[in-house]
């Protein structure tokens, strides 16, 4: 469907990519991988129309349509949220009026026409496409979907009819996720969906994508998320966009390999450039080889040079060893927090002990932030208890700590305050795994994005030897690797933690509890974050289980019905593919042979002239064409016989399933 073909583009005097190359067919599901500013986004905008590259060629099949999500930016005003969502379908309702408008000309022309008139054949095929279009994107279903997708994606009932200038940037994005899906594009391009979504949302939207027909891009650090739907990766690095066919555990697995290889040629390479080096310098000043030492000096200078990428993976840091707690850290006791009329806790008691590292789930707004902060001892709570144990040091990470850091120092400045017994090196090492490389250690942090200084200020709270950690979506900003140096960091760790995320990649070795909460209360689940999923899945299946015992009934018809209507439109959908091209040839043979028998007609008539026969060569051509007309005629009724007989047999076989 999209051919990127030879594509650079530069961002000032810097290439981003040279001489790109990448295909996107009708169904691909790809994931675009690379360091932060690499230009995956970039890229993206390239596929869906938004940039032009500085040179090289988008070619797009005719038919293509492109949907877009950037990351965000995004805000919607002025209607309902259904209504918003709804616009998507601005097609469907444009179609609907135009069938409503062509429907009322055919019933006038109906009264004043003969049922034969030509116009009321044409008027009926054209109603006939429109519905065909109408039923091919569901329009009787349409608020329906809008519905489905909007729930899935974490609105209430009652959020439907809010104004969207209501909602915060997060549920904005949302909101535009929404609409695309809904739209349906033949090519979806996602820049890092998943940072907006709680993990009930998350998993849906993993599940609505992995049936999405069309094809599907994906920028996302969410590295479980990206491998259980691409199966193809494209890496930019080193201005070069190079292909995987697999998802993103088999560029890493792959990426390796050829790392390895390319290893091993630089390797023979840097060892023939020594040899001939020793023999150039050897036998330099020597006349009898002088030829052979200029054939080596031409030859090293033709040399391409083979490069190695810079090896990130050696980046390590380990956090300070803490002070040893108590065996109890924190217990909160019927612990309460309104803001108002909004009770957002309601009698939270919660016991976190020495090796403790918990994972704190839910959809958004359910308190899981707040209660990190009350954790944390940054806000207190409205009513209850919050009793610390023996020796407890608390570090406390969250976004907003971001806007707290000295806006005259730099990165490095921050850092060497917090550990003043650490090596630059050490620390640039570490700014470096958090992707501060060269001279933006030295950036003054007024002068950084809200993303780079959240990275600073994880980088910080590494530097901590606190023996509870409570943090507030550290991976967030954080692309792939400084995800894995963070996570490694963490199993490392001596002390406690506390995670709130919805990243399940990330947390799945991390975590030996996980806390969710729901309607301000909370329940812990003990076990690796797989465990706590695994017991969700079990605790759904038990509750639709019990809901099809109590609804059985009501639930079967709905569905019956849904099925019945969903296999009706397949079954005209299908009758309408096979009839269209039957119906086109008919139509076409039946011009033909109304043509021919105008034609035949107008020569029968001038053969029964008499005057035609005073000129007898007048007379020949006629009775020519009569029998050739004649003939013409005979294969064009025999071959609307075989057409019709086939549209007969198939509307026979429909009828009869």
């Amino acid at each position: 469907m999209i051919a990127l073909q030879n594509i650079s583009v530069r961002f000032s005097e810097t290439f981003l990519f040279q001489n790109a190359s990448l295909h996107i067919g009708t169904r691909d599901r790809i994931a675009i991988v690379g360091p932060n500013g690499a230009g995956k986004t970039t890229l993206m905008k390239i596929i869906a129309g938004l940039i032009t590259p500085e040179s090289g060629k988008v070619v797009k099949s005719r038919d293509t349509t492109t949907g877009y999500l950037p990351q965000d930016g995004v805000r919607h005003s002025g209607r309902s949220l259904l209504d918003e969502a709804l616009t998507a379908f601005a097609d469907i309702k444009e179609l609907e009026k135009k069938a409503e408008s062509v429907r009322r000309e055919l019933e006038e022309q109906a009264r004043i026409r003969p049922a034969d008139d030509p116009l009321l054949a044409e008027l009926a095929h054209d109603l006939g496409e429109i519905q065909h279009h109408l039923e091919h994107r569901r329009a009787w279903e349409i608020e329906t979907r809008a519905r489905q997708v909007l729930a899935g994606l974490g609105f209430s009932e009652h959020d439907t009819a809010r104004d969207t200038t209501e909602f915060s940037g997060g549920w904005q994005m949302r909101i535009a996720l929404a609409k695309l899906l809904l739209l349906e594009p033949r090519v979806l391009l996602l820049d890092e969906p998943t940072n907006h979504l709680d993990l009930e949302s998350l998993e849906w939207l993993e599940a609505e994508l992995k049936q999405y027909d069309g094809a599907l891009i994906l920028v996302s650090h969410d590295r479980r998320f990206i491998d259980n739907i691409v199966s193809r990766t494209y890496e930019i690095d080193a201005r070069q966009v190079t292909e995987y066919a697999g998802n993103y555990s088999y560029y890493e697995t792959e990426k390796a390999k050829r790392r390895q290889q390319v290893e091993a040629r630089f390797a023979h390479q840097q060892r023939t450039i020594r040899e001939t080096e020793r023999f150039i310098e050897r036998f330099r000043y020597k006349a009898t080889k002088a030829r052979q030492v200029q054939s080596r000096i031409r030859m090293l200078e033709k040399m391409e040079r083979i490069e190695l990428e810079s090896d990130e993976g050696h980046i390590r840091f380990r956090f300070p060893s803490p002070p040893r707690p108590g065996t109890v850290l924190l217990t909160l006791e019927q612990v309460s927090k309104r803001y108002g009329d909004l009770e957002v806790l309601k009698c939270v008691d919660l016991q976190i002990d020495r090796g403790d590292r918990i994972a704190f789930v839910g959809v958004n707004g359910a308190g899981k932030s707040t209660l990190a902060r009350i954790i944390a001892g940054t806000e207190p709570a409205t009513s209850g208890r919050r009793v610390t144990g023996h020796n407890l040091v608390i570090a406390y990470y969250a976004q907003h700590q971001a806007d707290e850091l000295d806006p005259d120092a730099t990165p490095l400045e921050v850092l060497e305050r917090s550990a003043k017994d650490e090596t630059k090196a050490r620390l640039r090492t570490l700014l470096g795994g958090f992707l501060f490389q060269g001279d933006d250690v030295f950036k003054k942090i007024r002068v950084l994005s809200g993303g780079e200084r959240s990275r600073v200020a994880l980088a910080k709270m590494l530097l901590s030897s606190a023996n509870l950690l409570v943090m507030d979506e550290p991976s967030n900003h954080l692309d792939i690797r400084s995800k894995s140096i963070l996570q490694e960091a963490l199993l490392a760790y001596e002390g406690s933690y506390i995670i709130v995320s919805h990243d399940r990649d990330f947390l799945q070795p991390l975590v030996n509890k996980v806390a969710e909460l729901v309607n301000g209360d909370i329940r812990v689940f003990p076990g690796s974050f797989e465990d706590y999923l695994e017991k969700k899945h079990r605790e759904r299946q038990d509750a639709d289980s019990t809901a099809e015992d109590e609804h059985t009934g009501e639930i079967k018809r709905s569905q019956r019905e849904k099925e019945r209507k969903r296999e009706e439109a397949r079954k005209r959908n299908e009758r309408y593919r096979k009839l269209k091209p039957l119906r086109d040839d008919l139509a076409r043979v039946e011009s033909r042979i109304e043509d021919l028998e105008t034609m035949k007609a107008q020569i029968e008539e001038s053969l029964a002239d008499e005057a035609t026969y005073k000129n007898a060569d007048r007379a020949r051509e006629l009775n020519r064409s009569y029998k050739e007309t004649t003939r013409t005629l005979a294969g064009l009724y025999e071959e609307w016989s075989h057409v019709q007989e086939a549209i007969d047999a198939i509307e026979r076989t429909e009828a009869e399933r």
